[in-house]
């Protein structure tokens, strides 16, 4: 459920504030990453809206907070992460139709299924190990397991569990990781012949 406030105390300098909600006294803890334009800093005295979210001491705190009047922002975002899911759905087919008209051997779908498993899996222990003040796992180690494959897995994780989506240095290596990958996927597939991708391809559509 979203709330309507106006940020009524805002620390730049140490990048958190307060929201007043609409209608009441209370004030609702909101920092900075809670914030969905990244390009665009609080001053005070904005109307936004958020959703509502308890900590770990039981202290309500504002997520997903939007500027009001930023709707099409919210909205090219949304529209980003379905053209980003879309692409990993069609890679994971890509490679299917591959094994199935025997241009790849089984196992190379496997391995990508089984390293999207495990990003997926990372990314969730991550987030909860970073809600939790506990051992995080290294980016490195995240960058990894997308560059051997598991990228699709990383996208959906990224997606559906909000975590390392909005960390630009970090977007740009995934990125980075993902175009190495389908590069050498599509160098291994032109081994087999021209012919190859147009034969996928067609199995795909048909």
């Amino acid at each position: 459920m979203r709330f309507q406030g106006r940020i009524t105390s805002w620390k730049d300098d140490q990048g958190f504030g307060f929201i007043t909600k609409n209608g009441s006294n209370n004030q609702v803890f909101v920092h900075i990453h809670a914030f969905k334009n990244r390009r665009r800093r609080p001053a005070g005295n904005e109307i936004v809206t958020y959703e509502l979210e308890i900590d770990q001491k039981g202290r309500e705190r504002a997520e997903k907070v939007a500027f009001v009047g930023d709707r099409s922002l919210v909205a090219s975002s949304r529209k980003k992460w379905s053209i980003s899911l879309l692409l990993a759905i069609f890679f994971v087919i890509f490679v299917a139709a591959s094994v199935f008209v025997g241009k790849l051997p089984i196992i190379v779908l496997g391995l990508y299924l089984a390293a999207s498993i495990i990003a997926f899996s990372a990314y969730a222990l991550d987030k909860s190990a970073a809600q939790n003040n506990q051992w995080r796992t290294e980016e490195g180690t995240l960058h990894l397991l997308g560059l051997i494959g598991g990228w699709p897995g990383a996208l959906v994780a990224q997606r559906f569990l909000r975590h390392k989506s909005k960390k630009q240095s970090f977007q740009i290596i995934f990125w980075g990781t993902v175009i190495l990958n389908c590069g050498g996927f599509i160098w291994v597939l032109t081994l087999e012949g021209s012919s190859s991708l147009s034969s996928i391809l067609d199995t795909i559509l048909a």
